[in-house]
């Protein structure tokens, strides 16, 4: 199980290569696609790069265009689902590991925001948080899911100078997830 959390941070945190620049951000839901998948669906812009190639045990990743010819990280939106097998492990333990490994694996961590959200159609946990990789000063948007002995971790990553820019089209694609 740790061994899995430390991975789902980790590649959360990592910087991609450089392909195509946009500096704008993507508001018009008409301009967006929907990736649907056997246990879940999501919404995302139509200028960003859908990646489903299950790199370090992701589902999909999301990855933004860059926004100059000086980028050099794509914020990023991935999903990890992990088999919890016969753990007995409910949503408040998971959160309460997340949060032990984000200090233990990111140096200068910051938990900003730690909440449940209760909607409809069930309740996931909300973590933002900040942390050094690299060169890079990154943030980054967490939601949680337990179901079914499964945890789904979705994850918006951004470099914290750029948060603020992003995180309006970030928190659509999250709050469009829905598990089936």
């Amino acid at each position: 199980m740790i061994k899995i959390l430390t991975a789902i941070i980790y590649f959360s945190i990592l910087p991609s290569g450089q392909t195509s620049i946009n500096p704008a951000p993507e508001n018009s839901r008409s301009e967006w696609k929907t990736l649907v998948q056997s246990n879940y669906s999501i919404e995302y812009p139509s200028t960003w790069e859908l990646n489903k190639g299950g790199q370090m045990g992701t589902s999909f990743i999301l990855f933004s265009p860059l926004d100059s010819e000086k980028d050099t990280f794509k914020e990023n939106v991935n999903l990890m689902v992990q088999d919890l097998g016969k753990e007995n492990i409910d949503l408040n333990r998971y959160t309460e590991i997340s949060e032990g490994q984000i200090k233990t694996l990111l140096t200068n961590s910051d938990l900003i925001e730690s909440k449940r959200i209760k909607k409809s159609d069930g309740e996931f946990h909300k973590i933002i948080y900040t942390g050094d990789q690299g060169v890079f000063h990154l943030k980054f948007e967490q939601y949680y899911w337990v179901i079914d002995s499964k945890a789904y971790v979705l994850t918006f990553t951004s470099e914290e100078e750029k948060f603020a820019t992003y995180s309006e089209t970030g928190e659509k694609i999250l709050n469009s997830f829905s598990i089936k």
